[in-house]
């Protein structure tokens, strides 16, 4: 593997990764004492079998890129990101990368288990190519960012798989990395903590170049602009991420029913839909199979909110879920009517106000969201405490955790100042698993099935 060193006087959207027909293989030995006798004598391989973890991939991936790679276990994605970030030969083939890398290839990968957290931090940042002046200039804001306290001065063989990613994600954030090369890091650890991955990585992405690989499609799907499947180390498609995630699924689906009942599946697509308003269809016959759509509603806490910005001249002071009869709601269910309430202190006179939220799932992807701008405007003065409230259906959502951005500005929606904006304000947890499939479940109008013909 060949690396050269970033020009600064590069061309937007030159290549800095270029893989070109790279294979691995491993040596395959019957019994420990013949790969020893190899070693030692070489000779002949009789008796020695061969195993091609990949074969014949080429990719290119320019500046500024966000990169994808998916495919099964053992399809040879951890291979090829070992071979790109120099920590592993390919048997044939050849690589290139241009600038700086930071890779973080498994859970507390290159930490020495006998060293402190800290000890870790200053041995990884050198790696990496910091020196010890910059390492203790960053110190205090990697240590913010891994939020594991005290711990970092005990060993890290005593972290749990959490805290080792937490430190590791933490200390490749704060390398000035030009290529950042990222595999499952985000399937570990709390919800705040992927929210926090994921806003560093959107904001890395305007300057630097991501290489991910995710088992998560809509990690995938939200985040690159290409991507490539492997199967087995052998490409199967390279092209735009949506494209390739959906024909990845259509084909697992495909093998999984095959494997499972033998009988083959085929995919096609269809739309079709209309508005309409009513009751949900689907709420009473989930019921009735005891299937609730139970979500927790976590209270709004200033001190374990998310990252917070604006001018100042106004701060939200609270935020909170009701039903449609204004009781504060701890626990709702999908398809309910509900209101969110942001209240907020003016400490400036203000004209033109405007509230906003967004509901994001665990990846930082924004379901869906909304604003006062095109249905209310209004002024205060100093001293004023303003409430917003929005009512809506609440979706049925998939079991897991969701996050509620806040914010107030002042202007329209085209120039505006934002004066307090709260990352992961609130926590809505969804805890039984009503539906499977998609990123939200909507109120179900009706269903029916009919006969159209036939004898």
């Amino acid at each position: 593997m060949s690396s050269e060193s970033h020009s600064s006087s590069h061309l937007a959207g030159e290549c800095v990764i270029r893989v070109a027909h790279v294979g691995k293989s491993y040596r395959m030995y019957r019994k420990p004492s013949e790969r020893l006798l190899h070693a030692i004598f070489g000779g002949k391989d009789g008796g020695v079998s061969e195993f091609w973890a990949l074969h014949d991939v080429s990719l290119d991936v320019r500046r500024g890129e966000t990169f994808g790679i998916i495919g099964r276990n053992g399809s040879g994605k951890s291979t090829l990101l070992q071979i790109i970030a120099g920590t592993l030969q390919q048997t044939r083939g050849e690589v290139a990368v241009k600038g700086r890398v930071a890779a973080l290839l498994e859970l507390g990968s290159g930490f020495n288990p006998d060293f402190t957290g800290r000890e870790n931090v200053y041995l990884n940042a050198t790696i990496l190519g910091l020196a010890r002046r910059e390492i203790d200039e960053r110190l205090d804001s990697i240590l913010a960012f891994a939020g594991i306290g005290e711990f970092i001065d005990q060993p890290v063989r005593s972290y749990s798989s959490g805290m080792s990613v937490r430190l590791a994600f933490a200390v490749i954030a704060h390398v000035d990395a030009d290529v950042l090369i990222v595999d499952e890091a985000l399937s570990v650890g709390d919800v705040f903590f992927a929210q926090k991955c994921m806003r560093f990585l959107r904001e890395f992405k305007k300057e630097g170049t991501l290489l991910f690989v995710s088992h998560d499609a809509a990690a995938v799907t939200n985040l690159c602009d290409r991507a490539l499947w492997l199967d087995s180390g052998v490409m199967k498609m390279q092209g735009g991420a949506k494209e390739v995630v959906e024909a990845y699924l259509a084909q697992q689906h495909a093998t999984d029913r095959r494997d499972v009942t033998g009988v083959e599946v085929h995919v096609a697509e269809g739309r079709d839909g209309k508005e309409a308003n009513g009751p949900d269809f689907r709420a009473s016959a989930q019921q009735e199979l005891g299937h609730a759509g139970r979500m927790s509603v976590f209270e709004f806490d200033p001190e374990q909110a998310g990252l917070e910005f604006g001018s100042g001249m106004a701060k939200i002071v609270d935020v909170g879920l009701y039903d449609d009869s204004g009781n504060r709601l701890s626990l709702t269910e999908g398809g309910e009517i509900v209101r969110l309430r942001i209240s907020a202190r003016m400490d400036h006179d203000i004209d033109r106000l405007i509230f906003g939220f967004y509901v994001k799932d665990r990846l930082g992807q924004r379901l869906f969201g909304d604003n006062t701008y095109l249905s209310t405007t209004g002024s205060a003065i100093a001293g004023d405490v303003i409430q917003a409230e929005f009512r809506f259906r609440m979706p049925r959502m998939p079991m897991g955790s969701y996050l509620v951005d806040v914010a107030i500005a002042s202007g329209t929606q085209e120039d505006h100042t934002q004066h307090h904006w709260v990352h992961d304000a609130i926590e809505i947890r969804a805890l039984d698993q009503t539906m499977r499939y998609g990123l939200m479940g909507i109120p179900m109008l009706g269903i029916s099935m009919t006969r159209a013909g036939g004898q």
